[in-house]
């Protein structure tokens, strides 16, 4: 049995898909950021701005709530609201909030008396709302002051537009972790945003900050309890009910992300399962020509879970090789084509360049060439972790009970100062 066609797989998926990206976020690029490249301060004027919700889910986010609401409330938009939804916390987030109250007069606040998950707290902050645009946060997410307008614009801009995502940037930075997870939200994953964009669909939304069209969300049902990621479950039924969604990388929104291996472990494996999760339930609905446009998503992530899979065969054969004597076609070099792997690594870094030239206006001072320093690091690091994860999340996602409520879980937040 010959493996060359596994290793050809393993080694030219990622190298094709990168050239993917790159050309896609360019185009992208070009046709549509290009203009309003560096002028976050100035978003387009929207003309008689119609008023929007700012929805809050929170589940114990004592520690950050209040910086939350305090950003939220900053907004610079003429007309908006906050409702936060205090989710059954078990710590003091629902004292502080009551207490925010008289402190920001657009803030209201809904208890719900147990967790119901943050489905739940989502759905049931927007049948608080007053308003039709809602622009959902989470609990410990800073926005900018001007991401909503950005936001606006986009879903002011024609009644076909269900959903915008926003443009996550990482806050802490003090570990490896944190300064490799830097260059992936803008190498990687603004990067795959913008191609998505330009072939038609977005895989997924940014749950931590993402606005909806309220008459988009009722036709759908909103968001599903039973989706461990619910932002990409509702993103996928808003495109196969023909809603169009936008990104917008102006809208910035900052984040606190794992610094630590156990933490970047379980998050990504959530994503993971997500995805699984949301191909699963929703294939079946594209086999239709008019869902033609979800198709290109739909192979990409479809082809990514073999990767996953090939490439821990690759590694299983490999390792088996130090210990048995294998057949000469699953032997030594041809395991890991020295060639291939340097291609590879160059294209990772023309990616990086590429991405960082697109993305180097939405840091803070324009620190370029020291992020560039940390990414050389990412496909060691991340590759593997994809792959890792992918493998865990299939029979997790298959195995999974159907109905079965997903709960909120705290996340690794990063490292964090000691509090004075």
């Amino acid at each position: 049995m010959n493996i060359d066609w596994l290793l050809d797989f393993v080694f030219f998926y990622p190298l094709v898909m990168a050239w993917v990206w790159m050309i896609g976020g360019t185009w992208y690029f070009f046709r549509w950021e290009r203009a309003k490249h560096g002028d976050m301060d100035h978003p387009p004027t929207i003309k008689d701005a119609p008023p929007c919700s700012i929805i809050i889910p929170c589940f114990d986010e004592g520690i950050d709530i209040r910086d939350t609401v305090h950003y939220a409330h900053a907004t610079e938009y003429p007309d908006f609201e906050i409702v936060a939804v205090n989710d059954g916390s078990s710590d003091e987030t629902g004292r502080i909030l009551d207490a925010l109250t008289e402190e920001y007069p657009r803030l209201r606040v809904v208890h719900l008396a147990t967790n119901q998950g943050k489905a739940i707290a989502q759905r049931t902050g927007a049948l608080a709302a007053k308003h039709e645009f809602l622009i959902g946060i989470d609990g410990d997410a800073l926005l900018h002051p001007k991401a909503v307008a950005w936001m606006m614009a986009h879903l002011n801009s024609g009644p076909r537009v269900g959903a915008v995502t926003g443009n996550p940037r990482i806050l802490n930075r003090s570990t490896l972790l944190g300064k490799l997870q830097v260059g992936e939200f803008s190498a990687t994953i603004g990067l795959i945003k913008r191609a998505q964009r330009v072939y038609g669909r977005i895989f997924t939304v940014s749950g931590v900050i993402a606005g909806y069209r309220r008459t988009a969300l009722d036709r759908v049902g909103y968001w599903s309890h039973d989706m461990i990621t619910e932002d990409i479950d509702i993103s996928w039924r808003l495109q196969l009910d023909y809603w169009d969604i936008r990104y917008e990388p102006n809208a910035l929104c900052y984040i606190y992300m794992p610094e630590t291996l156990g933490g970047l472990w379980r998050q990504r494996l959530r994503w993971a399962q997500g995805g699984v999760e949301t191909i699963l339930r929703h294939a079946p609905g594209l086999f239709h020509w008019d869902k033609r446009r979800l198709w290109a998503v739909a192979a990409e992530y479809t082809v990514s879970i073999l990767w996953a899979y090939a490439m821990a065969t690759v590694l299983v054969i490999y390792l088996l090789g130090l210990i048995f004597e294998l057949p000469p076609s699953w032997d030594g070099p041809s395991i890991i084509p020295q060639w291939a792997g340097v291609i590879l690594g160059i294209t990772a870094l023309l990616q990086f360049v590429v991405s960082l030239l697109i993305d180097r206006y939405y840091e803070p001072n324009r620190r370029f060439f020291r992020n560039y320093f940390w990414v050389i690091w990412y496909p060691l690091a991340f590759w593997l972790l994809s792959m890792a994860t992918t493998v865990v999340a299939l029979p997790k996602a298959i195995l999974k009970r159907s109905g079965k409520r997903a709960r909120w879980v705290s996340p690794d937040r990063g490292l964090r100062p000691p509090e004075e």
